[in-house]
C-alpha cells in the first residue's frame, strides 16, 4: 500500500463511526422509513431516469447511504469503500433497514480483481470521491472493466473550479488558490476536525488529496473506450463548501452562493457510456 492510500485510509476509518453517529447523516431516517432517499440521490433522480433492474456498483460508498438509496430505486447495489469501519457501518444499517445490498471492503484500484470485470450496468460515483484518487486515467479504466458493453457510468461530483478555489476567504472574493489540474504530488492537507459536528479529538488529521480538471475526466474516459453521453453544471452543491456567509441553502439540502450565482459552477454531473 502506498503512503497516499495509508494516510487516507487511517483519515477515513477514523471518521466513518463518527459520521456514523452524527445528525448530519441521520441513519436512523434509513432504518425507520423504508422508502427514504438521500439528499444527494434525491437531486440526482431527474437525470438518473430508471435504473430499476440494472447492476450497480457504487465506488468509494463511504457508509452507504447512497448505495442504499439507489438501491431503494429499483438497482440491486454493490458498494465499494476502502475503509472497513466505513463498510461496517454500512453494512450494519442495510441489515436493520432490511435492505438487499452487498458492500465490499477495497480499494477504487482492487475493484476489478475483487468484484470482475462487466459485471455491471451502472457504475456510480458521487460528491467528494475523486479528489482521493491519485491518477484520473487509472480510475477510468477501472470504470470502463467493471460496465458491461452498452453499460453507464453517473458520475456527480464537485467542480474542480471549486477545488481550485480558496475556500476560507470571508470578503466574498472568489479566488483561485489551488491547482485546477492534476498534479504528481498531493495537497497534503491537516484538518483538526471533520465535515460533522463532533466533540471528538481526532488522531488522524493528515489527508492527500488531487484535482482533476473537467477535460482530463473526459479525456481518461474517452482513453478507456466510453463516450460522452451528458454533462451539466451546477450552481449548487451539498454541503457549505466556501467561508461562513459566502453561501447558503435551499430547500432541497443544497448550498449555493448567496450572490451572483452565475459566477462559479460548483458541481457537475457526466455521464457516460461503454460502447
Amino acid at each position: 500500500m502506498d503512503e497516499s492510500t495509508l494516510v487516507n485510509r487511517l483519515f477515513w476509518d477514523e471518521r466513518a463511526p463518527i459520521h456514523a453517529a452524527s445528525p448530519d447523516y441521520g441513519l436512523d431516517r434509513y432504518i425507520d422509513d423504508p422508502s427514504f432517499l438521500g439528499d444527494c440521490v434525491r437531486f440526482d433522480r431527474p437525470l438518473l431516469g430508471d435504473i430499476g433492474g440494472l447492476r450497480g456498483v457504487h465506488l468509494q460508498c463511504h457508509i452507504g447511504t447512497d448505495t442504499i438509496s439507489l438501491s431503494r430505486l429499483g438497482a440491486r447495489m454493490t458498494g465499494l469503500d476502502f475503509s472497513a469501519p466505513a463498510i461496517g457501518e454500512a453494512r450494519r444499517v442495510a441489515a436493520a433497514a432490511g435492505d438487499d445490498v452487498r458492500f465490499v471492503e477495497a480499494d477504487v484500484a482492487c475493484a476489478i480483481e475483487v468484484l470482475g470485470p462487466g459485471q455491471f450496468d451502472l457504475v456510480y460515483t458521487g460528491i467528494g470521491a475523486l479528489c482521493w484518487l491519485p491518477d484520473i486515467q487509472a480510475w477510468a479504466r477501472t470504470v470502463a472493466d467493471l460496465l458491461r458493453p452498452g453499460g453507464r457510468l453517473f458520475l456527480r461530483e464537485c467542480h474542480p473550479i471549486l477545488w481550485a478555489m480558496d475556500e476560507g476567504r470571508s470578503d466574498g472574493i472568489l479566488a483561485v488558490r489551488y491547482p485546477y489540474f492534476e498534479t504528481t504530488e498531493p495537497l497534503v492537507d491537516d484538518e483538526p476536525g471533520t465535515y460533522v459536528q463532533t466533540d471528538a479529538t481526532l488522531e488522524h488529521t493528515v489527508s492527500h488529496s488531487w484535482n482533476h480538471g473537467i477535460g482530463e475526466i473526459i479525456s481518461a474516459l474517452l482513453d478507456a473506450g466510453l463516450g460522452l453521453t451528458g454533462l451539466v453544471e451546477h450552481r449548487s452543491l451539498p454541503w457549505n463548501a466556501l467561508a461562513e456567509g459566502a453561501m447558503v441553502s435551499d430547500a432541497d439540502g443544497e448550498w449555493r452562493l448567496r450572490e451572483w450565482t452565475d459566477r462559479l459552477p460548483l458541481s457537475y454531473t457526466l455521464q457516460a457510456v461503454k460502447s
